[in-house]
């Protein structure tokens, strides 16, 4: 890797997997840690935050795991203090917290709803409101949230909450990048489509006949006609976080295969 994030330090919200392999947390704090800079991995479970900051040590890293619910402002407070006191800063803050729901205004029961919009939303204002203060006593950050293309356009699936919370999110970043553009902190928003990750096998293989049947329908509909994986979100995330991006903000960037461009 080429250290584009040197000395930098990263605070990854949702770093864990869901399930063996790659998710779109892990990769990113990965991808942070090879380039270089100083990790702190957080996930609701330890032992999730405790698996990735291992890969990243094994590399030859440094990287911090802590537990803490990113809908509970207390334990983000003390997440975001505990790196302030180990690391002095915070580079780059990098929200992947997500959770789809299924079902429509009718069927979703309200309580579903409600949690849709504390996992998707809630989560990104509470570390914002957070890390802020640092990055721009700092007069620097650069700020992440990984959001969806399901934010942007329907995508096949039933999932009233999560189209909305994700267009919340998209509108989030886009306020707060030009609030705080002239105090030297970036926000982006990168929107994955259809990826071949962990979450898809727990969240959304059952609306599907069988795993080989999903990756087959969800790769057809895609121009490229493969899913991408979670190395695709952290590649964009590496970018949008280093100086290669440092004249970029409010910027909703597709990892998408096209679908973007496509029919709905």
């Amino acid at each position: 890797m080429s250290g584009r994030l040197r000395d930098r330090v990263a605070l990854v919200f949702g770093a864990g997997s869901i399930g063996p392999g790659w998710g779109n947390g892990k990769a990113a704090a990965t991808a942070f840690a090879r380039e270089g800079a100083k990790v702190v991995a957080v996930d609701l479970r330890a032992e999730a935050a405790e698996e990735t900051a291992g890969v990243i040590r094994e590399d030859g890293h440094v990287c911090l795991a802590l537990a803490a619910d990113a809908t509970n402002d207390d334990e983000v407070m003390a997440a975001v203090e505990r790196t302030r006191q180990r690391f002095g800063r915070i580079d780059i803050l990098h929200n992947n917290v997500g959770n789809p729901q299924s079902g429509g205004p009718v069927e979703l029961p309200e309580e579903l709803w409600d949690r849709a919009m504390e996992v998707n939303l809630k989560s990104a204002y509470l570390t914002c409101r957070n890390v802020l203060p640092i990055m721009v006593a700092q007069g620097s950050g650069a700020i992440i949230n990984i959001s969806s293309l399901a934010g942007h356009r329907w995508s096949g699936y039933n999932n009233v909450s999560y189209y909305a919370s994700k267009a919340g999110l998209n509108q989030f970043t886009q306020a707060i990048a030009l609030q705080y553009a002239a105090q030297g902190v970036r926000a982006n928003a990168i929107l994955p489509g259809f990826m071949d990750t962990p979450l898809i096998y727990t969240k959304i293989k059952g609306r599907h006949a069988d795993a080989e049947t999903m990756v087959r329908e969800r790769s057809a509909r895609i121009p490229m006609k493969k899913m991408g994986t979670a190395w695709d979100v952290a590649h964009a995330a590496v970018f949008l976080a280093s100086d290669e991006a440092k004249y970029i903000t409010g910027v909703l960037f597709p990892v998408d295969g096209g679908m973007s461009c496509a029919c709905a």
